[in-house]
């Protein structure tokens, strides 16, 4: 029993110094993770997992190492926000894969890619025919980016001289059936405003709603929790 209670704590302890680190090491590590990233993420986890459950490691051993890795990854990403050279040596630059139209096949080699991978990530992002693409760019995180040929490029209302509104954000006023305060005085209205509005649709007991939504024309899109359908009114 006081080995698992020792278990539990040294867990519930990792995480919570791993949340810390990853919040020194801010949101980039999550959303944009390149080489030097992925190498301290499997490291700062090894640890944490080994934390957990080998007892022979000292708690603050534990943690010190993890601190000492966030740290430095903390460090690193300061540094490459000041120099180019210390930039596109820790997270690496764009390599072209397709230019002009062409496979470029030395750079294909370099970020060990063969044309099947080409062709799965081509077709993953919409592109069956390879002739439709101008440039390939595969990004230091790993993602590849793909600039259609001119005549391939969706038409947009711009192309066509077409007047248009910005949509703008949409705001969450209840979720789960919960007012979201903050959220409605963002958009500058009250309760009292959203339960009239609701009161209107039929929607008396906002316990019951699974989502609210509105947009910036003030229309609401409603989710039930019984049957998850919307419903949309303009007000």
């Amino acid at each position: 029993m006081d080995s698992l209670l020792d278990i539990l704590f040294r867990s519930v302890l990792s995480i919570v110094v791993l949340f810390l680190i990853t919040e020194l090491m801010g949101k980039k590590q999550i959303s944009q993770l390149n080489m030097f990233d992925y190498i301290i993420g499997i490291s700062i986890g090894s640890i944490a997992a080994s934390l957990s459950v080998d007892d022979s490691i000292n708690y603050w051993d534990g943690i010190f190492c993890i601190i000492v890795y966030g740290s430095i990854a903390a460090f690193i990403s300061y540094l490459t926000t000041k120099s180019i050279i210390l930039r596109r040596f820790f997270t690496g630059t764009p390599s072209v894969i397709i230019n002009d139209g062409k496979i470029h096949y030395q750079n294909l080699k370099k970020s060990r890619l063969d044309v099947n991978d080409l062709l799965q990530i081509a077709r993953e992002n919409g592109y069956y025919d390879l002739s439709q693409i101008h440039y390939c760019i595969l990004e230091p995180s790993g993602k590849v980016s793909f600039l259609p040929k001119a005549q391939y490029v969706p038409v947009t209302p711009n192309d066509m001289k077409l007047k248009v509104t910005e949509n703008g954000l949409c705001s969450n006023l209840v979720i789960d059936g919960h007012l979201m305060e903050d959220n409605i005085k963002q958009i500058g209205k009250d309760i009292q405003w959203v339960e009239t509005r609701l009161a209107k649709m039929g929607y008396k007991d906002v316990s019951e709603l699974l989502l609210v939504i509105c947009d910036n024309k003030e229309q609401l899109t409603v989710y039930t929790k019984d049957n998850h359908e919307d419903v949309k009114i303009f007000v």
